[in-house]
């Protein structure tokens, strides 16, 4: 009789790849060095320093309106609302008050970048995990807003549009159109994005129960924005912290308790259609008056610390401000939605495969410069 041959175990052994820092996943110059076993991941550890600038040191050498300029280089699609934290801790620093027309269009502006910023976001995730023809629906969409903003201030992209004491002109005559003109365009084209990707069978399969953050971990990482809405997380500055003219509107806080991949996905779906019903409760009421009220050419904050925290298309950018009294600041420390959000990456990538870790990075929106300031 013969003895059956008991084959040995298999063994498997970790190894390493990197990811980036010019991988065409990644949301900027990011290098992620993966541990697999086999194309489970085990590990994941960001390396950040790629874009680094030195921002933050760069502000302690420049006056307080320099420091605006720089602002928008951080989370470069958000960068009217960091140009606005700025303007707003100096602005309570020194007891400015603005006018009622400086609080509505910078609220304005504010929500256009966010839809911006979302479009841009909805139409890469979708090429991320290979549908392209998202990418072009939101450009094409994303473009309309740009064309307001470039009519407005001359930029597209980094605006430095506010100044303390209000803003830097006033807006253009066609801008309350043309704001009108894209709401009714984005508003038949927004169902669209739901035709295209939401209800995508196989778009849901590859986010639906991929990259899970608990409302616990969530807060626990100080994840902000809808990374933390989409785990039952409500933390939208705007809400808790109104600003500007936040508290002359009515809106619907986007949030979800799956923390998934989809639910991160769907709270950024929802929150355009807020930013819609926000601009239209303010975009036929913008006051009369005077675009800015006069600060002193070079600005001087009292001693102190000062703080101001703000609501971008990521989450909570603070700006933290220690003075001296001199026309720069002593100190000056930017907390960044970004690096927060990307703390978590590790937790809830592991266990996961290759693909899901890009679909998860992609609900995370990194904009690298933010983090690596």
């Amino acid at each position: 009789m013969e003895t059956a041959t008991i084959a040995p175990p298999i063994k498997s052994e970790e190894y390493f790849i990197n990811m980036g820092p010019q991988h065409p996943a990644t949301h900027g110059v990011l290098r992620l060095l993966l541990t697999l076993d086999g194309e489970i991941i085990k590990k994941v550890e960001p390396d950040l320093g790629y874009i680094h600038r030195s921002i933050e040191k760069m502000c302690e050498r420049n006056s307080y309106q320099q420091i605006i300029h720089l602002t928008d280089r951080l989370d470069y699609l958000s960068s009217h609302i960091n140009n606005e934290a700025v303007c707003l801790a100096v602005e309570a620093a020194l007891g400015v008050e603005v006018p009622e027309r400086v609080k509505v269009v910078r609220t304005i502006l504010d929500e256009l970048i966010r839809i911006s910023s979302h479009c841009l976001w909805w139409g890469v995730m979708g090429m991320d995990l290979g549908a392209l023809t998202s990418y072009f629906y939101a450009f094409r969409d994303r473009e309309m807003i740009n064309d307001i903003f470039e009519e407005t201030c001359g930029a597209r992209l980094t605006m430095n549009y506010n100044v303390p004491g209000g803003l830097m002109h006033d807006i253009h005559p066609n801008f309350v159109a043309r704001t009108r003109e894209f709401l009714a365009h984005f508003k038949t084209k927004l169902p669209e994005y739901d035709r295209l990707l939401t209800d995508n069978v196989i778009f849901q399969k590859r986010t639906k129960g991929v990259g899970v953050l608990s409302r616990q971990d969530a807060i626990a990482f100080g994840a902000s924005g809808p990374v933390g809405r989409a785990s039952g997380y409500s933390c939208d500055v705007r809400v808790h912290h109104p600003y500007s003219a936040l508290p002359k509107v009515t809106f619907k806080e986007a949030l979800r308790t799956e923390g998934d991949s989809f639910a991160r996905y769907q709270v950024r779906i929802q929150e355009m259609w807020e930013s819609v019903a926000i601009i239209e409760q303010l975009i036929d009421a913008i006051p009369e008056g005077p675009h800015q009220v006069a600060t002193d050419a070079v600005i001087k904050l009292p001693k102190g610390e000062f703080y101001q925290k703000v609501e971008t298309a990521r989450g909570e950018l603070g700006v933290f401000i220690i003075s001296t009294g001199t026309k720069n600041p002593y100190r000056l420390k930017f907390r960044s939605p970004g690096f927060s959000n990307l703390s978590l990456l590790n937790h809830i990538a592991v266990g996961g495969k290759i693909g899901d870790l890009v679909a998860t990075m992609a609900t995370l929106d990194l904009v690298i410069p933010d983090i690596d300031r």
